[in-house]
């Protein structure tokens, strides 16, 4: 009973994170079947960056700042802003801005679903240390999706020439704030939740704001209006 209790914990905030990303899409929800393929490949990813983190970790000797921006946020960040790029970019589902949010939510929500369900297989800890782990670890990712997905949005809609440097934003700046938020938890022994809550409210704050800009953003939006108006 307690495994079952275990696994539920483990995997319903990322599943409640998702479901709230996905129903924030105000003109134009994506398929689905294609937002669950996204999250699986969030699954698919776990083991090769854990067998790329663990080779950078040995050759770069374990130090807290290289542990934290390099081998932890830089092997998953490039990793999942690399399939999105390759296999989700192009897409013809990938139509208006907030796509890339939906999308890059679900890969890296996927990804902390996983962690999670590694955590629990590993060594089988307390509901409140899942309860946890759904607050921080797994709401950081979503966060991080967020601001991958909604830079990612701006380069496929934008001007040609600007579309690289959105694409280079959306890789280095989650990139930063998961280093940033990992090099906190590395480093601060005591009292590191009077740095990860602030970090976390500023993350949560600048990620719904993102969220309503991206909407604004939908080319769908006049083609719903116009319908209310004729209803």
């Amino acid at each position: 009973m307690l495994v079952f209790s275990l696994l539920a914990v483990a995997t319903a905030p990322g599943i409640a994170l998702l479901t709230y990303v996905y129903l924030k899409d105000k003109y134009d929800s994506e398929p689905l079947h294609m937002v669950i393929k996204v999250f699986l490949l969030g699954f698919l990813i776990v083991l090769p960056i854990m067998i790329i983190q663990r080779g950078l970790s040995i050759w770069l000797g374990g130090h807290p700042f290289w542990d934290s921006f390099a081998v932890s946020a830089g092997v998953e960040e490039i990793i999942k802003w690399f399939v999105l790029v390759h296999l989700i970019y192009n897409h013809t589902e990938f139509d208006e801005p907030y796509d890339g949010i939906v999308y890059a939510a679900a890969i890296s929500l996927g990804f902390a679903t996983a962690e999670n369900l590694l955590y629990v297989w590993a060594g089988q800890p307390s509901v409140g240390t899942l309860l946890l782990r759904s607050l921080l670890p797994v709401s950081g990712h979503a966060m991080f999706g967020v601001m991958m997905g909604y830079y990612m949005g701006l380069a496929k809609f934008c001007e040609t020439k600007r579309t690289r440097s959105y694409l280079t934003v959306a890789l280095l700046l989650p990139w930063f704030w998961h280093g940033v938020y990992d090099i906190i938890l590395d480093t601060v022994e005591n009292n590191w939740i009077w740095f990860i809550v602030p970090l976390m409210a500023f993350l949560w704050y600048r990620g719904m704001g993102k969220i309503k800009r991206a909407n604004s953003r939908s080319p769908h939006r006049f083609v719903k209006r116009d319908e209310e108006v004729n209803m």
